[in-house]
């Protein structure tokens, strides 16, 4: 298995959170629960990003694993091809 990152979707995934729960943000892009953690990343070098809500909102985690703010959509999907 390779470390290279996937992109399942170029856009990012709107989630209500509840506060105070714990959110597993998939980094690899391999999960089939996207946008989060399934364990796919097993025998990479790639961890889910943990994040508790510290409040009950809407959130915009990255769907296409190539933010620069991780685990929060900061628009880099709009520059993949």
């Amino acid at each position: 298995m390779t470390d290279n990152v996937i992109n399942p979707m170029k856009e990012p995934c709107a989630v209500d959170v509840e506060a105070g729960k714990i959110y597993s943000w998939c980094s690899c892009g391999r999960s089939k629960e996207q946008p989060f953690c399934d364990g796919s990343h097993q025998g990479t070098t790639f961890k889910p990003i943990n994040v508790k809500a510290e409040q009950s909102e809407t959130v915009y985690f990255c769907g296409c694993k190539t933010t620069k703010n991780a685990p929060w959509c900061d628009g880099s999907h709009n520059n993949l091809d």
